[in-house]
């Protein structure tokens, strides 16, 4: 089973890379990714501020929070 550290890394890891993989980083204000793993209960929470991105920066930050969601799932699925 993976500790609760790799889990909230491997969250966070993928919330950013989706992130900054549809949005140029000059686009991106700012950044927030808070992840938690608590009594095996996943919560993760992305902002994005990005007023010049010409993609949807609130569908962008639901997607990041998916991924992440599902990299813990492919990292649980591994063990």
């Amino acid at each position: 089973m993976p500790t609760d550290e790799a889990v909230v890394e491997t969250a966070a890891e993928a919330a950013e890379g989706l992130v900054l993989d549809r949005l140029k980083t000059s686009d991106v204000d700012d950044l927030d990714i808070t992840v938690t793993f608590e009594d095996g209960v996943l919560d993760v929470d992305v902002y994005v501020r990005a007023p010049d991105a010409d993609a949807d920066v609130e569908q962008v930050a639901d997607d990041a929070a998916l991924a992440a969601q599902a990299a813990v799932d492919d990292l649980f699925a591994a063990e």
